[in-house]
């Protein structure tokens, strides 16, 4: 078969990652005595952020795995192995630079801030959890797609079982990947779930992406998949423990916020891959070709990376919604402009890391 390259991937990207730049910016800076829930403007605005954190997941694991599909049917996987555990290592480690502070250590103080986890190591793992399955089962393409269908599941439906996980009895470097009582952002799971679902979607476009109407047939699923899943997949839950009586279904269903954000992605898949064909060459598909620049680029400049001196620093919740705003749009505009004029694509930042490392060789 002839796998076909998806453009829409580069936008879905791009809207990611502008939406993570004025949702940090903005959750970072604005005044608490603004934060209404009732106002339906910060309402809105409350919800599309929550988009961001699973569409970042999902995409990373459709783009990663379909490359090593691609690969794989080529005949010659092993460089792209390699490439993806050396890029999933690369974002572990910059997903934990980000947050040292090299004035303070230099002055002699130390602290394990530096040892939460963040979205960077969690998409760092997951990717390096991709390519170990993807080794074990790429012989076997279907059960392959199954079983990352299945883990998504699991991961979704069993997170009242980790929610407020506590645990004592591991190094914090490790413990933090699944708690966040030592203040990670993220945990592995269940956002592990969202790159196994973007992983076997991706192993559904490789395997029917060339063929006549698949195009209209998966834009109409995933408006139709994403509409079910936002607004009967509680209900969906719900049913199957009435018939199954299985109390962690009932739980998953009460807090049933994981299946409901897919349920988001899946429509603005829809959305951009409708778009598709105005969107190839366009600012917004490059935008998405630099979105490990810009993430690095916007950490520095809003909390402070290695220094501590960052926006956060001066103006942490000061802002009023009017300098918010118009403050973030600033701030995009800046991280854009830096990242267009320093970055080609995030291959920059990969390319520069490997020739440090010494890893491999182009």
């Amino acid at each position: 078969m002839q796998a076909s390259r998806l453009y829409f991937i580069d936008a879905v990207r791009a809207f990611a990652i502008l939406m993570m730049l004025q949702g940090h910016f903005i959750d970072t800076l604005l005044d608490p005595v603004y934060r209404d829930s009732t106002n339906t403007a910060y309402s809105i605005w409350s919800y599309f952020r929550g988009i961001t954190a699973p569409t970042f997941f999902t995409i990373s694991g459709l783009v990663f795995t379909y490359l090593l599909l691609r690969a794989n049917e080529k005949g010659d996987d092993k460089p792209r192995i390699k490439k993806g555990l050396f890029r999933g290592l690369l974002l572990l480690g910059i997903g934990y630079s980000l947050r040292i502070n090299l004035i303070s250590w230099f002055s002699g103080y130390f602290n394990t801030y530096f040892l939460v986890i963040d979205v960077l190591q969690c998409i760092g793992l997951s990717l390096i959890i991709l390519v170990c399955l993807h080794v074990l089962f790429k012989q076997y393409s279907y059960l392959f797609s199954i079983i990352l269908a299945i883990i998504g599941c699991l991961c979704f439906i069993s997170e009242p079982l980790y929610r407020n996980l506590v645990i004592d009895n591991l190094p914090l470097v490790i413990a933090n990947y699944m708690t966040k009582v030592n203040g990670s952002v993220f945990t592995i799971l269940p956002w592990f779930g969202y790159s196994a679902f973007g992983a076997f979607i991706s192993t559904v476009f490789f395997r029917h992406a060339h063929r006549n109407r698949f195009k209209i047939v998966t834009i109409a699923s995933f408006f139709i998949l994403g509409y079910l899943l936002m607004y009967y997949s509680t209900w969906t839950l719900l049913k199957l423990h009435a018939l199954t009586n299985i109390e962690l279904l009932k739980r998953s269903a009460d807090y049933n916020y994981l299946f409901i954000r897919l349920g988001n992605v899946f429509i603005l898949f829809g959305i951009f891959y409708t778009l598709e064909r105005f969107l190839k060459q366009s600012i917004i598909a490059k935008i998405g070709e630099k979105t490990l620049s810009m993430y690095v680029i916007h950490f520095i400049i809003l909390y402070g990376s290695f220094t501590g001196y960052g926006l956060k620093h001066w103006f942490n919740k000061s802002l009023e919604p009017t300098e918010a705003v118009l403050g973030a749009l600033t701030f995009i505009i800046v991280v854009c402009l830096i990242s267009f004029h320093y970055a080609k694509t995030n291959h920059f930042v990969y390319s520069l890391a490997s020739k440090i490392s010494g890893v491999f060789k182009k």
